[in-house]
């Protein structure tokens, strides 16, 4: 095992793969011999050449119709955008070619060797457009994944596994955590399945339910509840596409309370799905109602960031309002 941050543990799974596979290729916006602006890309280029990590234009609709046609014709793409905010532009190709071109081929061509990495999150004093959590636009369309790692361990092995994916894959990375999460990851090959969720604390009261850097929230407001006698279970979602769903009802079958916490706005957010989900599925098994601790309904505000974040402060208080309804 060897100690990494979240940006060397991508870093690593990104060497792992070029290695293995000369079909895959790293480009986007300063990927190359700058090494990203975060340096997720570092000596890459220098590794593997400027044929198969490279720098693009900024443009990122063009980066992803360019990653279309490579993934099309069998070579295994692996495309940065350099913040989540900046996926807009290339919506249309992500929603409508990405996710539909096995589909309206009848199989006979496929986009499913694309990976798309982003970073994504708030916490970093970014402002609007540096802070955005795009997530739930995306887990609207049939034909992707969506794969979102806590750690330097899960974004490792999630990652190998979404290059390796048979389908499209959207791979969001919590800057917050890139420097900040630190932990041994296995230096050899590995996956973690897409798909599927992992309690990370059993518990009997609540279910507290997250994703990405909110995980550490979770853990934040589960000590405090902890000190007042609620005992809480923790799950990962890991995926938002597809989402566990089994673990999710399994938990609040025998908890009768979930709380669903995320840092994009309340309204539209994915914790809607997964509260509309979990109470067809587990209505009689509810002590009380969903709970979602979100970002507020607002443009991400610098200014008000504290304000804006789901802290473990917010968790905290609904977790007791849930408990006690």
């Amino acid at each position: 095992m060897a100690k990494m941050n979240l940006l060397q543990a991508i870093n690593n799974a990104l060497i792992i793969a070029m290695t293995e596979n000369e079909k895959v290729m790293v480009f986007g916006e300063d990927v190359g011999h700058f090494g990203g602006v975060f340096r997720a890309t570092s000596n890459l280029q220098e590794k593997f050449g400027r044929a198969r990590c490279f720098n693009t234009p900024l443009t990122e609709q063009g980066i992803i119709g360019f990653a279309n046609g490579l993934a099309s014709q069998g070579s295994v793409p692996v495309a940065e955008i350099q913040f989540g905010d900046y996926i807009f532009p290339a919506f249309d190709q992500i929603v409508n070619e990405t996710a539909k071109w096995r589909y309206r081929s009848g199989g006979q061509f496929s986009c499913g060797t694309l990976t798309i990495r982003t970073p994504y999150g708030g916490g970093i004093a970014g402002g609007h457009y540096h802070s955005q959590s795009p997530e739930a636009y995306f887990a609207h369309t049939p034909g992707l994944k969506i794969v979102i790692p806590r750690n330097p361990y899960q974004a490792k092995g999630l990652l190998l596994a979404s290059i390796r994916d048979d389908n499209p894959v959207l791979f969001l990375e919590p800057k917050r955590l890139y420097r900040a999460s630190v932990g041994e990851v296995p230096e050899e090959d590995y996956e973690l399945p897409i798909g599927k969720g992992e309690v990370t604390k059993e518990g009997a009261d609540i279910s507290l339910l997250a994703w990405g850097a909110q995980m550490e929230i979770m853990d934040k407001a589960a000590e405090l509840a902890e000190k007042e006698g609620i005992s809480c279970e923790i799950i990962d979602l890991r995926s938002i596409l597809p989402w566990d769903v089994e673990t999710v009802c399994a938990s609040v079958a025998k908890t009768g309370r979930l709380l669903i916490s995320h840092e994009a706005p309340l309204t539209g957010g994915f914790a809607s799905e997964i509260a509309a989900t979990v109470q067809e599925r587990c209505f009689l098994n509810l002590e009380s109602p969903i709970t979602r601790v979100c970002g507020l309904d607002t443009p991400y505000p610098l200014a008000h960031e504290k304000e804006y974040m789901p802290d473990h402060l917010k968790v905290f208080e609904a977790i007791k309002r849930t408990v006690h309804y």
